[in-house]
């Protein structure tokens, strides 16, 4: 039983981390025949790695339905994980994806969705709640008889990437806080983007009669950190690992805005998204984890917070002021 394996937005992090774990960790690469990375930006230096490793990359160029259609075509793959991608357009881009992967009969379909859209609010989280249309359209093919598509489908929501907190490295290093708009009471679970890129691994190179893994073909997996933490815990996390004084600063969505608008290697979609998924923080719609189906998907444990800190300790570790002589 072949397994070719399209992956879209993959020269984003997460499309590129799971092509990665495709194509280099032997008990995938030993599952999955081949692997097509579709890439709204295909000379991003960085998709020469997944070449070396043997993926073909391809141009992704929306606007027309069957354009996109015929390039899924000619990929020959039977399996595709569909990814959003960081781009104002997000949305209309992941709905022609959708519609052209149907329409070239692409019969199992992993898409990458948002822990929390669905407590969002259309009008106070648009941007989280286009997730649900999202996951709609993908599982209303489900019952469609006259496309292949829904044959085999699988969602992930991934919960709040941890890496999201590394937005804030400048502040941790020159002034030793982490500034966050999440309130001092309401917790959440960050994830690490490992995590999810492991679960959407298994799923992508599992096979079945009817062609993902009875596991997890159908499955509908919520995907978080295994820690539930408020801004301060998340801070004794951080100082735990880096062996320095951390502490969590609670601001106004104003400021965090200034913040992150200072950050220019984000797209302003992203951005939106990070604020309205703060906004959801506040209003206590995190207060939960959901680890069972990582545990049941990997038979591992995910990353806890201090795990992660350690591993991107020279980004927080504030820096030491210089002695200065009288």
């Amino acid at each position: 039983m072949s397994r070719n394996v399209c992956i879209t937005a993959v020269d984003g992090q997460t499309g590129f981390l799971i092509a990665e774990l495709l194509l280099k960790e032997g008990k995938f690469a030993k599952q999955v025949d081949s692997v097509t990375g579709l890439a709204l930006d295909p000379k991003n230096p960085r998709l020469k790695e997944l070449e070396s490793l043997g993926a073909k990359i391809v141009a992704h160029v929306p606007g027309r339905e069957r354009v996109v259609a015929q390039a899924l075509k000619d990929t020959g793959c039977d399996t595709i994980c569909l990814i959003p991608p960081a781009h104002p357009d997000k949305y209309d881009i992941t709905y022609e994806l959708v519609s052209a992967t149907k329409r070239a009969g692409v019969p199992n379909c992993l898409l990458i969705s948002s822990a929390g859209c669905d407590y969002a609010e259309r009008d106070r989280q648009p941007r989280l709640r286009e997730f649900i249309d999202l996951e709609a359209l993908v599982l209303s093919a489900k019952g469609d008889p006259d496309t292949p598509l829904g044959h085999s489908p699988c969602v992930i929501r991934a919960g709040f990437y941890a890496e999201n907190l590394l937005l804030y490295d400048k502040q941790a290093q020159s002034e030793g806080r982490l500034p966050l708009p999440i309130g001092n009471n309401h917790k959440f679970a960050p994830v690490a983007l490992g995590d999810v890129a492991h679960v959407a691994a298994h799923v992508l190179a599992g096979k079945g009669k009817h062609g993902f893994d009875d596991k997890h073909r159908g499955q509908m997996m919520v995907v978080t950190g295994p820690q539930l933490c408020a801004g301060k815990e998340l801070a004794t996390a951080a100082s735990s690992a880096l062996g320095s004084k951390l502490e969590f600063e609670d601001i106004s969505e104003a400021e965090a805005k200034r913040i992150l608008s200072a950050q220019a290697e984000i797209d302003s979609s992203e951005k939106e998204y990070l604020l309205e998924y703060y906004s959801l923080v506040r209003e206590g719609k995190t207060n939960y984890i959901s680890t069972t189906a990582f545990h049941d998907v990997t038979g591992t444990h995910p990353t806890e917070p201090d795990q992660f800190f350690k591993l991107y300790s020279a980004d927080l570790r504030p820096a030491k002021k210089a002695k200065t002589s009288h």
